[in-house]
């Protein structure tokens, strides 16, 4: 072998981060069959206008006589309800497929704010500490104190229906989440060499929070994230269920349970019972992404 080659056979042979990451997120068979899933789920929400046999929301291609079919009957527009209709002639599948849409609209789009909002706070709170960290985190307890669900009803109910209500009132309800969990890492990871580098430095205050300290608080915020994804998107669904969460020309997944609740008792089990398997699958496959991702970044907690 030439000396040229051995820098390149000895650079194959080590193994960078990334690889050492997905190594070990792989080792779990389930994880990884969880993260499978929740890309199908993904991709499913997303191409929902290109792959579904309908619109369920366009009145147009609604037929109010294929109401309440069960699954697999074919209904008048000519193809196959393969998971029934609902009380208004929609597509069942479809309804779930669209539904998807905005159940991981809100539920990723609310937790990232929230990720935002309560990262800078912890952030700020750990590296000023004195009466700025006792004011934060004062608000933090008095956030936490409050059952989340209830806090998040008594916001809708002054706000009122709409995506963008309910995104702002789950934002409200989680930034504490992110700010308790950024200001422990950061209260341990302030008092390293290169903090101190920065601010003998006098580096500007945002400069040394979200370019040295941030990027060392990302592994523990990366797996409340993801686990706060999948309570957003269960908070949500339950908002809908109650009638204060997206409106009905919008439904996500909670709001097609609710229009089913009322059949349950005389055999039309389907309208309510596939949108909450489809809930659970996507609330399940989250929380096991995200319970992997806790252990390989963290090994400790191995078992």
């Amino acid at each position: 072998m030439s000396d040229a080659a051995l820098p390149a056979k000895i650079a194959d042979k080590v193994e960078t981060p990334f690889r050492r990451f997905v190594s070990e997120f792989a080792e779990s068979k389930v994880a990884l069959g969880a993260l499978v899933v929740f890309v199908i789920i993904a991709l499913l929400a997303i191409f929902a206008p290109w792959i579904t046999p309908q619109n369920p929301y366009d009145l147009a291609e609604l037929d109010i006589m294929d109401g309440r079919m069960e699954p697999g009957t074919v209904g008048g527009a000519g193809f196959t309800y393969w998971l029934g209709t609902d009380d208004q002639g929609r597509d069942m599948l479809s309804g779930i497929i669209y539904g998807l849409r905005i159940s991981l609209t809100v539920g990723a789009g609310s937790a990232l704010i929230a990720c935002l909002i309560g990262a800078s706070l912890g952030l700020l709170a750990a590296y000023a500490g004195g009466r700025t960290d006792s004011v934060i985190m004062r608000l933090v307890d008095l956030q936490l104190s409050f059952p989340t669900i209830l806090a998040a009803l008594m916001i809708l109910a002054f706000l009122g229906k709409g995506i963008m209500n309910v995104v702002i009132a789950l934002v409200l309800v989680e930034w504490a989440y992110y700010a308790r969990t950024v200001r422990g890492t950061a209260l341990v990871e302030r008092r390293r060499e290169y903090i101190e580098a920065a601010q003998c430095l006098a580096l500007p205050t945002h400069r040394v929070l979200f370019r040295h300290l941030l990027p060392n608080c990302l592994p523990p915020l990366i797996v409340v994230g993801t686990m706060q994804v999948a309570r957003a998107i269960a908070l949500e669904a339950t908002l809908s269920f109650l009638g204060l969460g997206v409106p009905i020309t919008e439904p996500s997944l909670g709001l097609l349970i609710a229009n089913g609740y009322e059949y349950m008792l005389s055999g039309k089990y389907w309208i309510s019972f596939y949108p909450g398997i489809a809930l659970l699958i996507t609330i399940v496959a989250i929380n096991l992404v995200g319970d992997q991702l806790r252990d390989v970044l963290n090994p400790r907690l191995k078992k």
